[in-house]
């Protein structure tokens, strides 16, 4: 049973260091879970694309955005979002291209869901 406990209490520790790390980076990770109208979910795609593609080209603070949607639910998607910092989002969601793409989505966005989120693995690169 100490064994258990120990391997345990050892985890946490790790995790709690991980979580750390992430909160000293500055860094804003969350989820974006949308479900979008189905008879508008290739228009949809088309302004996401476009918004994600620019912002990782032309936005320094934009980390990542990485989208995708549920096999069985294609109108389900969930964007992976990290920024450097706050003002990074802050600046992010004042650019022209993501208003282009917020007004012209608005009216096929069935539901949004923003979940904060914390890196397991701070400072892992995707490749």
């Amino acid at each position: 049973m100490k064994t258990v406990l120990f391997s345990l209490t050892s985890l946490l520790a790790i995790f709690a260091s991980d979580v750390a790390t992430a909160q000293e980076q500055g860094q804003l990770v969350r989820l974006a879970k949308l479900v979008i109208d189905s008879t508008q979910l290739e228009s949809y795609k088309a302004f996401l694309k476009e918004e994600i593609e620019t912002s990782v080209r032309v936005e320094k603070g934009v980390l990542t955005l990485y989208a995708v949607s549920e096999k069985d639910k294609p109108t389900h998607i969930t964007i992976l979002e990290i920024y450097a910092d706050v003002e990074a989002y802050k600046s992010h969601v004042q650019t022209p291209h993501f208003i282009k793409y917020k007004n012209g989505t608005k009216e096929m966005v069935k539901s949004l869901e923003l979940v904060e989120s914390v890196p397991l693995v701070p400072g892992m690169k995707i490749k």
